[in-house]
């Protein structure tokens, strides 16, 4: 997927984009090139698999709290969640309250300035309450998750044997974030193991919610 890169709160849709969002997908047309042919895919893992998913299946997107507000950055990915909603697919959206307590490197040339959890948890409030208002606008109800309930009880141990081997550093490395950095101001193993954590969060939800696709920003891509 592909998204802005803006620091301003997210703002009412203009009537155009509301009226865009709230058409339905036809039956005879792809999701997949109804959201092409509106310039919203940028990247995807596997096109053949995605065409695949029956209508109802789930998705995720997630955030993380590190704003009182949503960014404009975070429109895209909601206008892809819209579409696909209309389309039959159920979203559920997720809340950093674990990732977001140690920060997304991506498009950031140093650490981010690590929050408190009682300020994360007021950010969680104030921007669940901004997806609510946006989705029932349009008529879509989503659910709402916070991975900080499934990872605050994993121990290192566990996360590292269960996880972490899952992933070799090379491939680690070799992600543009991280290259980026490495040959800049560096990167703290705090920031360095935000992949693992989303990796984990796909699949505890596609575990427990039978989620089968997450949709994000290109920057997540990595």
């Amino acid at each position: 997927m592909c998204s802005a890169s803006d620091n301003q709160p997210l703002s009412p849709l203009p009537a155009n984009l509301e009226h865009s969002a709230k058409s339905q997908i036809s039956c005879q047309t792809s999701w997949l090139e109804s959201l092409r042919s509106r310039g919203l895919l940028q990247d995807m893992s596997s096109e053949e698999a995605l065409s695949k998913l029956p209508s109802g299946s789930k998705f995720y997107i997630g955030f993380d709290p590190t704003a009182k507000s949503l960014q404009l950055g975070n429109l895209v990915p909601l206008i892809v969640s819209i579409h696909l909603a209309r389309a039959g697919f159920k979203p559920i959206i997720l809340f950093g309250g674990a990732t977001g307590a140690i920060g997304d490197p991506s498009g950031k040339d140093k650490e981010r300035q690590l929050l408190p959890r009682e300020e994360i948890q007021k950010n969680i409030s104030r921007q669940m309450d901004q997806v609510t208002k946006l989705f029932a606008h349009l008529g879509v109800q989503p659910d709402f998750v916070n991975n900080y309930d499934w990872t605050k009880d994993i121990s290192i141990l566990d996360f590292l044997r269960d996880t972490g081997k899952h992933f070799t550093v090379n491939y680690m490395i070799a992600k543009e974030v991280v290259k980026t950095r490495l040959n800049g101001n560096g990167i703290s193993y705090t920031e360095f193991s935000y992949m693992l954590l989303q990796a984990y969060d796909f699949y505890h939800l596609h575990m427990q919610e039978n989620v089968r696709m997450q949709i994000g920003g290109s920057d997540q891509w990595g």
